[in-house]
């Protein structure tokens, strides 16, 4: 399996970040949009960098309250998704991490949310690229591993998958067990982190300590294991928030 790491796990400009990563063996980057946007390189220059440096761009990310919304809100985040879905298509990257939704508009309404993404696929699969909803431990609805794949289930498309970090699955001790019911073709990006185990707000402890796989008190090994046995091939990346 392939290796990636986000930038948002290293220090430095964008630049400094792909040719730490290169060299530190990698075989992909997840690039964070802050950096992209922080940069004064242009996504065809970035992409361009990337190859240069034997990277591929393996996800987009992210994209922010999106789904189950009022109408008029969803027409709006649909305008945002399609600038952002341009974008990436400049950049060479085709999936984008969609987190369940935080935000105040959002209503406890699953059939909805899966409306809304796969509305949101349609759209992206005319750009040829594919979403991955994934639950933050936080989501004002929606915020276990298993609550978002149902969803995703029910909307049926297939430019839909989920994303697996094991950051939000086991700082909510949702049983991981679960995740090997889910077809490898359906899990579009796994997310690995561990963290010391800290009796905080979910999302403070998300932002702030995070650590590489072995540093914390996670069983990355045993979620993976789960994930493996749905078969899913994807790259095994790297996704650390650490001041």
């Amino acid at each position: 399996m392939s290796t990636c790491i986000a930038t948002v796990c290293l220090s430095g400009s964008l630049t400094e970040k792909l040719t730490a990563a290169s060299r530190a063996g990698f075989d992909g980057v997840e690039i964070f949009e802050n950096d992209l946007l922080a940069s004064p390189l242009t996504p065809e220059e970035i992409r361009a960098r990337c190859a240069d440096l034997g990277l591929s761009i393996d996800l987009y990310q992210p994209m922010r309250d999106i789904e189950a919304v009022p109408a008029d809100e969803f027409t709006r985040n649909l305008r945002r998704a399609r600038h952002k879905f341009e974008l990436m298509r400049r950049l060479g990257a085709d999936t984008v991490l969609v987190c369940s939704s935080v935000s105040p508009f959002a209503l406890d309404d699953n059939d909805l949310a899966a409306e809304q993404l796969s509305r949101l696929a349609d759209l992206a699969q005319e750009h040829d690229i594919r979403v991955a909803y994934e639950a933050l431990a936080w989501g004002r609805h929606i915020s276990t591993y298993d609550h978002a794949w149902n969803v995703v289930q029910t909307a049926d498309h297939p430019a839909l998958g989920t994303c697996l970090d094991s950051f939000h699955i086991l700082s909510r001790d949702t049983d991981p067990k679960g995740i090997e019911d889910i077809p490898g073709e359906k899990v579009f990006f796994l997310q690995l982190a561990d963290a010391p185990r800290l009796a905080m707000d979910v999302l403070q402890w998300s932002r702030h300590y995070r650590c590489f796989p072995g540093q914390g008190d996670f069983d990355i090994a045993g979620l993976l294991k789960q994930v493996l046995r749905t078969g899913h091939t994807g790259p095994l990346s790297l996704e650390v928030f650490n001041d």
